[in-house]
């Protein structure tokens, strides 16, 4: 058996949406099929099966669901998660009265298919930029409520957080620059930030012109994000950084594929943030096989 746990806040996260899944598949009646069909005294071994090729992630959930509804169902973890799976691969071995196991199938399913597909796309991305010197990063573009979990998949695929929320990072966005009643240089919106933040916040700031990046340069922000620039601007972008700037860190991002990520590595850029990973990725297809049924 392979011991997995979530650190603390995944763990209250998980907790929080497990009770509303399970509340909104049973409401106050409890399962109708099993009540009619399964008796009490049955029991069950099963399988949580790989489907496809791809990452595993949130293992710790699939054990935290079955503890919710029932301490007595038993979880032996056969990967870890991180961990390459293949069609046929076994992720867990489950057992326990049967009624509950097939209670909390799609709702155990339900998660770890979503952060598994999450730490498999995000596995192809880091593997498409391997050999440059580029992070591939997520962003808030987050299903609400399942951000601390959703970023722990982009790590378990080899990725790498971007702020989690708006109150560990400042990012000066067009929007910001736009409402900002103080019309002066984009500069002096990173000096104002940094001078109005703890002194462990990085400052960064989105442009989208080599003009607006030259600006930016000057007020020595410590990332500037570059937004859709095409390739051939994103190295004149890494240039112009170079000379002017050279500890200041470049992020690409925008409309970023697998297509693309490999070339927009090569042009120098530190960091590349892909919305998609976490709003966009497919789930890894996972199930039950069963093993065995028999009477307590």
């Amino acid at each position: 058996m392979i011991e997995q746990t979530f650190g603390d806040g995944e763990q209250s996260v998980a907790r929080k949406l497990i009770e509303l899944a399970l509340a909104e598949d049973l409401s106050a009646v409890g399962d109708l099929t099993c009540r009619a069909l399964i008796r009490p005294d049955q029991s069950a071994t099963v399988q949580v099966v790989a489907r496809t090729d791809g990452v595993l992630a949130g293992s710790p959930i699939g054990r935290m669901v079955f503890d919710a509804f029932d301490r007595t169902v038993r979880w032996d973890a056969q990967r870890r998660d991180g961990d390459l799976v293949s069609k046929g691969t076994a992720i867990a071995n489950v057992s326990g009265p049967l009624s509950s196991l097939l209670i909390c199938e799609r709702t155990m399913l339900n998660f770890m298919t979503h952060l598994s597909g999450i730490a498999s796309i995000t596995r192809r991305f880091v593997d498409t930029v391997t050999g440059t010197r580029a992070k591939i990063l997520d962003t808030r573009k987050t299903l609400p409520g399942w951000r601390l979990l959703e970023k722990y998949a982009v790590r378990c695929g080899g990725g790498t957080n971007h702020r989690m929320g708006l109150y560990d990072g400042v990012l000066i966005k067009d929007n910001h620059l736009a409402a900002w009643t103080e019309a002066a240089s984009i500069a002096e919106a990173v000096r104002t930030a940094r001078a109005k933040s703890p002194p462990d916040v990085s400052i960064e700031i989105e442009v989208d012109t080599l003009v607006q990046l030259q600006d930016a340069l000057c007020g020595l922000p410590d990332i500037v994000l570059l937004d859709n620039m095409q390739v051939e601007t994103l190295r004149e972008a890494v240039a112009i950084r170079n000379r002017q700037a050279p500890k200041v860190l470049l992020e690409a991002s925008g409309g970023v594929t697998l297509n693309t990520v490999n070339e927009i590595a090569r042009t120098g850029v530190e960091r590349i943030s892909v919305g998609a990973l976490t709003h966009s990725s497919p789930a890894l297809d996972l199930a039950f096989d069963w093993q065995s049924s028999t009477a307590i």
